[in-house]
């Protein structure tokens, strides 16, 4: 729905406000005026107070005027059709609340339909993520989603064929690792043992004879040969017992005592089936490249969230697209600049969807932007104007600001019937009626 008129009594005067039904542009009008003006346009789809009437148009075309008179009933009038409807409209109390209809009260449809400059910069997590992920290449992207759920898809279908899971294969992975280190480090072990003895051996054999021919000075070199044989064996004994460590530590964490306890107690029969093993391990090394694919194209954002939110990542790369058509940012490679007028564009439009079916039976509310764009730089400032433009032909925006560059747009804009200005002007007699025309 969209406002056509709305009416203020205030004592002897009547003030009146006449809005576009795509884009209205409200200029000239200090943080206080707003503030009222919002106040009030939210107040009348309200219970509303007496004395303000508003005329409303509903996104199937139906015209309908709001009629709080003092000290009498309000109603409902369907203007096209000259008839009273107001039981159509009102609630078991009798009261005339559209914003009731739609589970709202006047705060929270404040919240929903007040836009302002806080509420632009604000950037949730969930827009975060949408935006990074529609920053990349989308064709390497979900070829990237795509071979890594089929990866996994695979590894799940292995996994379940012995009898294990997903998360067993990781497992399995790295106690083979480790058994493997282990068995090289035991197989260098035993090398280097025999030839330290040998050598430890040799050198203990010429001491005597070095000796009786030297003296007890020849005995030093072959005593230190013996003592670095003797040194580079328990070397490498300790690095064989920190593999053997690690193995162990790798089966304890799988809740198993050995290694061959391991393949008996938790895969079944995946020792006694080398090829099952075989395609397991195979399954988990193809999903760990196309995890690693995803992670570097994607960065940490989950492949189930990004599958979830397709949708809005392929909106998100329309935006961009029209950000870019608009003149926000260059063709070129993408800029913190570019990046900001997304980020801008996204948070606009975002709340502009969240309206357009609020109301029941996914009835449109207008939004009413209140000086969103102050802290924006004046290069972005035009094109998230027009922009709005462009998001209005889908709903009503109010665009409330003090800004003399979007007022002297606006001018210009008005005079095509485009969009609608207002702009407040002195009057003269308490008991004139006050017009905001368009």
């Amino acid at each position: 729905m969209h406002f056509e008129r709305l009416v203020i009594e205030a004592g002897s005067n009547t003030f009146t406000l006449d809005l576009h039904p795509r884009l209205t542009v409200i200029g000239g009008v200090g943080r206080i005026e707003r503030e009222g003006l919002i106040t009030e346009l939210i107040g009348s789809l309200g219970a509303g107070r007496d004395g303000v009437h508003v005329e409303l148009v509903s996104d199937s075309g139906g015209r309908f005027a709001i009629f709080r008179p003092r000290q009498a009933a309000h109603r409902v009038i369907d203007v096209d059709g000259a008839a009273d409807v107001t039981a159509e409209f009102s609630d078991p109390d009798g009261r005339i609340d559209l914003l009731g209809r739609a589970n709202l009260d006047t705060r929270s449809a404040r919240e929903v339909m007040r836009f302002g400059q806080v509420d632009l910069v604000t950037t949730h997590e969930r827009d975060r993520l949408v935006q990074q992920l529609a920053q990349v290449n989308q064709n390497e992207l979900w070829v990237a989603a795509e071979a890594l759920r089929l990866a996994q898809r695979r590894l799940d279908e292995e996994a379940a064929a012995v009898g294990s899971t997903a998360e067993d294969a990781e497992v399995i992975e790295r106690i083979e690792e480790r058994h493997a280190a282990f068995e090289a480090s035991q197989a260098q072990l035993e090398k280097f043992r025999k030839y330290t003895f040998i050598i430890s051996a040799l050198a203990a054999i010429g001491v005597v004879p070095a000796v009786l021919t030297l003296g007890l000075i020849a005995a030093g070199p072959l005593m230190l040969i013996a003592a670095a044989s003797t040194l580079v064996s328990i070397v490498m004994w300790r690095k064989n017992e920190r593999a053997h460590a690690a193995e162990e530590e790798a089966l304890a964490a799988a809740g198993a005592q050995s290694y061959l306890g391991f393949h008996l107690q938790r895969v079944n029969g995946l020792l006694s089936s080398d090829q099952a093993r075989k395609r397991l391990m195979q399954a988990s090394e193809e999903h760990r490249e196309a995890l690693k694919r995803w992670q570097v194209i994607a960065g940490d954002v989950e492949l189930s969230w990004t599958l979830a939110h397709r949708s809005d990542i392929a909106a998100a790369v329309r935006l961009r697209q029209d950000v870019v058509s608009l003149g926000m940012v260059s063709t070129g490679a993408e800029t913190a600049e570019g990046d900001r007028a997304a980020a801008l564009a996204h948070a606009v439009v975002n709340r502009l969807n969240q309206l357009r079916t609020l109301g029941p039976g996914g009835e449109s509310f207008p939004a009413l932007l209140d000086e969103p764009f102050a802290a924006v730089e004046e290069s972005l400032r035009p094109s998230l104007v027009e922009l709005l433009v462009r998001s209005s032909q889908h709903q009503q925006i109010v665009l409330f600001t003090e800004s003399e560059a979007i007022c002297q747009w606006a001018r210009l804009e008005a005079m095509t019937g485009a969009i609608g200005l207002v702009e407040p002007r002195v009057t003269a007699a308490a008991d004139e009626v006050v017009h905001l025309p368009l």
